[in-house]
């Protein structure tokens, strides 16, 4: 991490809007203003953890039901996102697809193992793959790269319903650019799920 990192992101938080309290007229942040705030928040705790602290916004949103949204950063990628967000949006997968070459249909949890499957033999970029929460709906991975060790999160979604679709997000924890590694890891676990008969909904 640059020397004059640290300044910047004190001068970048400074500049930042104050939320709005019982004794001030200024707006409230908005959802991406309140991670980009937690974001660069994490990057100065992470100054010498080069890994960082978990998010405090990751896990299924409440309102709406959904993933969270990228930070105004170009290190993340989320279904979430405007499908107009070149940036950040990604399509969400399905596991039965009706153009798919599965024969026959496949349950949630079957659809889960063979996600972890994917998740835990595929290395893209060798970074290295932890479960480190799993939920009956929800999976998410922390991605530890090879040198500095710096972590990612990936999250996955099953939403509730008939569908057989899947939301991702995938960001890294500090820093302001990836080098496109959360898409390419993104296009990694793609090609090797549409093995198994997965496919995307739309073009990334």
């Amino acid at each position: 991490m640059a020397a004059s990192q640290p300044l910047l992101l004190l001068c970048s938080l400074r500049s930042l809007p104050r939320a709005a309290s019982s004794n001030s007229f200024e707006p409230r942040l908005g959802r991406r203003e309140v991670l980009l705030r937690s974001s660069e928040v994490a990057a100065l705790a992470a100054i010498f953890q080069f890994g960082g602290t978990k998010p405090s916004y990751l896990g299924v949103q409440k309102n709406p039901p959904s993933l969270a949204l990228c930070p105004a950063t170009n290190n993340c990628i989320s279904t979430a996102e405007e499908i107009t967000d070149n940036q950040h949006y990604a399509p969400p997968w399905n596991y039965n697809p009706e153009d798919g070459n599965r024969k026959n249909p496949i349950s949630k949890e079957e659809a889960i193992t063979e996600l972890l499957q994917v998740v835990t033999t595929l290395k893209p970029d060798k970074f290295t793959p932890l479960i480190a929460e799993r939920r009956e709906d929800y999976i998410r991975v922390e991605y530890q790269s090879p040198i500095m060790g710096f972590i990612d999160d990936v999250e996955f979604w099953f939403p509730p319903g008939k569908n057989s679709i899947v939301e991702y997000r995938s960001a890294s924890r500090t820093g302001n650019f990836d080098f496109d590694v959360n898409k390419k890891r993104i296009k990694a676990l793609r090609l090797e799920l549409e093995k198994k008969g997965w496919a995307s909904q739309g073009n990334f």
